[in-house]
């Protein structure tokens, strides 16, 4: 036998060994994932990605750090920085002065009432004989990403929003979602509303019989490490803190079981418990609506509520918060394994993210002795009307001061001698930077980041006539806790991590944006994005 005619057959069988390691190894991404999930992180900065590294797991936020991609510097485009803002900007890619959304509650001028931005009175609770239903996306003006993947393939994918609050699900999911879900604080119950559907789903009824916050309530919370493992936090025993529902101390262990029936379930929302529930929700409705076994991706929006209501009531550096996060790290490590068991490793994709962020609790900022605190809107009010008598002689010349904007009675909106008070008034408060007229931001002197952020969260029919800035560290606040709403990085510096179907692991430190994230998905789906999306491409996470 020649030399050509013995080689040749083990040159095929080479040729064909490579390939076949080559197609084992590259594993390429299906054409689409079966599904989209979106964690919105309700109050998370983006430094507890790394302040409690050194206790979070290995398969929690750790490995989306490792195998995912980080946008390390995404930052939130506009003011005030809301919960209900911040879902529906990370949905629509867009700003409020687009979509609509310029707070959890304004003054609607054209309708001259108070409005929280899901009510709506055409719809009827479905779950329970209470209010908390009457909810729809209604008043939001632009679609989701959810809405324009509904449309990519005349509606077969099954869309569904998941959180404690009606407003954490409801704005995520859009306006054509099959459902929505959040929670009803009077019964502890998952409900929904008439939007979306007349009666709740078999399994919906099924898991609320189970009355899970009930038995979390029937238990006290302890650390789930000792004490002194919680060295990135202060001291438990803090006055500036404040208290669960129906608690009288602010320490651990916090006495669950002794909390009055009637205050048990709102106080639910404020423990970590509240999380593992809103999860263990939503791998109900994977399970049971059969999430991912469609022929088209499907998407599950699910918001995390109780770090909110943990970090208002505590603030970033207290052992609750960092408790908090540490058994969250724990769900998130069991969601991600379920996800690989039922969809498959890199058949579903996921995004993380928060809605904002939270300044410290002014006392602990004292304790420091940095610069912190704030001063109550309603005070604000009280104070200005009082100057408005005193040297002008008008009566309740302002209708509201609520997201740190001051909203003029309709009559008065053209009297520029008021607004000069107004604004006068409000630089003389030691704690406030400036104030500016919000029909007239192009003519202020500010810093170009502070007035982006106003105008893209300025819409004429929803927002006040003057805003008034806080110097850094203060806010509105009554004592107590901590709060958010400003531009300032604390409450705008968010986490955005990618992971899963067609992400590569990598990080970027150039600056992006909340809105980037729509733009992202949509390109990645090779969909629309939605219509008041003004968000770009982050090229770079992609595969």
């Amino acid at each position: 036998m020649s030399k050509k005619t013995w080689c040749f057959p083990i040159l095929l069988l080479l040729l064909s060994a490579t390939s076949i390691a080559q197609k084992a190894g590259s594993r390429p991404s299906p054409a689409k994932p079966k599904l989209i999930v979106g964690l919105v992180i309700d109050q998370m900065r983006w430094d507890y990605l790394y302040r409690y590294t050194d206790r979070y797991g290995s398969n929690g936020f750790k490995r989306l750090l490792k195998e995912g991609f980080s946008c390390e510097n995404t930052m939130i485009p506009y003011t005030p920085t809301y919960t209900a803002a911040g879902h529906t900007c990370v949905y629509t890619g867009s700003v409020p002065a687009i979509h609509g959304i310029v707070g959890n509650s304004w003054y609607d001028r054209l309708s001259k009432k108070y409005v929280y931005c899901t009510d709506d009175s055409t719809v009827s609770t479905v779950g329970s004989t209470t209010a908390a239903g009457k909810m729809s996306p209604n008043n939001m003006w632009t679609t989701t990403i959810t809405d324009e993947l509904r449309l990519s393939n005349n509606f077969k994918s099954k869309v569904i929003g998941i959180a404690l609050k009606d407003r954490g699900a409801i704005l995520p999911a859009g306006h054509s979602a099959n459902a929505a879900y959040w929670y009803d604080d009077k019964v502890g119950k998952w409900i929904s509303s008439t939007h979306y559907m007349t009666d709740l789903p078999l399994w919906v009824n099924a898991f609320n019989d189970k009355a899970y916050p009930e038995k979390y309530m029937s238990s006290d919370w302890n650390t789930l490490l000792p004490d002194f493992k919680y060295d990135a936090s202060t001291t438990d025993n803090k006055p500036y803190e404040s208290t669960i529902k129906g608690e009288e101390t602010t320490v651990f262990p916090h006495q669950l079981s002794q909390v009055k029936k009637k205050d048990r379930f709102e106080a639910f929302k404020t423990t970590p418990f509240a999380n593992t529930y809103t999860l263990d929700f939503a791998k109900a409705a994977i399970e049971n609506e059969g999430l991912g076994k469609n022929n088209v991706t499907d998407f599950l929006a699910v918001s995390i509520s109780a770090t909110d209501y943990v970090g208002h009531a505590f603030g970033p550096n207290s052992i609750e918060a960092e408790d908090t996060y540490l058994r969250l790290d724990k769900d998130l490590a069991e969601f991600l394994t379920y996800l690989d068991t039922k969809m498959g490793k890199g058949n579903y994709l996921i995004f993380l993210t928060a809605d904002h962020g939270a300044a410290h609790v002014p006392g602990f900022l004292n304790e420091h002795h940095i610069n912190g605190g704030g001063i109550d809107d309603k005070d604000i009010e009280k104070r200005l009307n009082k100057a408005i008598v005193e040297k002008l002689g008008i009566q309740k010349a302002i209708d509201h001061v609520i997201n740190y904007q001051v909203y003029l009675q309709d009559s008065l909106k053209q009297n520029d001698a008021l607004k000069e008070l107004i604004i006068a008034e409000l630089k003389k408060e030691p704690v406030i930077q400036t104030a500016v007229e919000l029909d007239k931001l192009s003519e202020a002197t500010l810093p170009e980041v502070q007035k982006t952020r106003l105008t893209n969260g300025y819409t004429p029919s929803r927002s006040g006539d003057i805003q008034f800035i806080f110097k850094p560290g203060y806010f509105d606040w009554a004592g107590r806790g901590t709060t958010h709403g400003l531009w300032n990085p604390y409450d705008s510096h968010i986490p955005l991590l990618f992971f899963g179907w067609g992400i590569k692991s990598g990080k970027l430190n150039r600056e992006t944006y909340m809105t980037d994230i729509a733009a992202t998905i949509a390109a990645m789906l090779q969909i629309q994005m939605p219509s008041g999306c003004v968000g770009h491409v982050i090229t770079e996470v992609m595969k």
